[in-house]
């Protein structure tokens, strides 16, 4: 138990979580001030479940860069964990908000567009560094609401987090990018910062 704490303290989960829960706050009272229908709209829905992947980023790597590439733990299977907890607690904040005023769904698409950031974010992670990794979901996310697409493949492939839940070719590009994360994440970790980049972490 005393491991698992300092796990969660290593990785600021505590400050992540509560800025989650914080993220899911705000977004849930915007939306009930701001509108007469109790369903939030798609793109308030998206961009909520960016925000909250963006407020897990922190989670992905420690103080110690080193420590991360080390044998002594079993880090593989922590990392994996690591993303699967990550992908319920956004859904469990999101699902809480079915049995209130302003719902944000349909689980669908929150569980399509979490794995699929995740799993961006990760890989991100693992190619260039936490510190970086929300840019390439910050950007095509903010892009895909900005300019959806429907009306061919390839737009909606590209447009993936603002299709609608039942959108195959979106289930397939969040699927892929999800694996790809994983893997990518749970084999190397994260990318090593610089010297300059662990010193602000």
């Amino acid at each position: 138990m005393r491991g698992l704490h300092l796990y969660l303290r290593s990785r600021r989960a505590p400050v992540a979580i509560s800025t989650a829960a914080g993220i899911t706050v705000l977004m849930w009272v915007l939306w009930g001030l701001n509108s007469d229908s109790p369903e939030a709209g798609r793109q308030m829905v998206v961009l909520s479940m960016l925000l909250l992947v963006a407020a897990l980023t922190m989670t992905l790597s420690g103080p110690d860069d080193e420590l991360d590439k080390t044998g002594a733990l079993s880090w593989p299977v922590r990392r994996s964990l690591h993303l699967l907890i990550a992908l319920v607690l956004i859904g469990g904040l999101l699902l809480v908000t079915q049995f209130t005023g302003a719902r944000f769904g349909p689980m669908s698409l929150v569980l399509r567009d979490t794995a699929g950031l995740l799993g961006l974010t990760a890989l991100s992670a693992a190619l260039i560094g936490t510190a970086k990794a929300w840019f390439a979901p910050l950007g095509w996310t903010l892009a895909a609401v900005l300019f959806p697409q429907g009306d061919n493949l390839l737009g909606r492939v590209l447009t993936w987090q603002a299709q609608e839940p039942r959108s195959t070719a979106a289930g397939v590009t969040a699927a892929v990018l999800a694996l790809a994360g994983l893997m990518a994440y749970t084999v190397a970790g994260p990318a090593r910062n610089a010297p300059t980049e662990a010193a602000a972490q």
